[in-house]
């Protein structure tokens, strides 16, 4: 019984923290409708992750999958960058 990675969970979030070697911090967003009240809801979660390459800033948009422990909050990967953030030009006058 051969299983496949592509059957992993994936989820799709913003990078929030990047201060730790090899780890980021990503927040995934979810809307559902209420189950009574039918109106839409919006959860969040926030997600350690392995960035092996250290390649994630704030603001970019990752998709992330799920993975075997790596530590004792690090249960998931980054897969791919999907957007990366517009670093905002700071102009500086003398």
């Amino acid at each position: 019984m051969a299983t496949t990675r592509s059957r992993r969970k994936r989820l799709t979030g913003e990078v929030v923290g990047n201060k730790m070697d090899k780890t980021a911090v990503v927040l995934v967003t979810r809307r559902f409708a209420h189950p009574v009240y039918r109106k839409y809801v919006t959860r969040t979660k926030k997600f350690y992750v392995h960035d092996e390459q250290n390649a994630c800033q704030v603001g970019d948009q990752v998709i992330i999958v799920a993975t075997r422990p790596l530590s004792r909050l690090k249960r998931w990967r980054i897969l791919e960058v999907t957007h990366h953030a517009v670093e905002a030009e700071v102009e500086v006058e003398t």
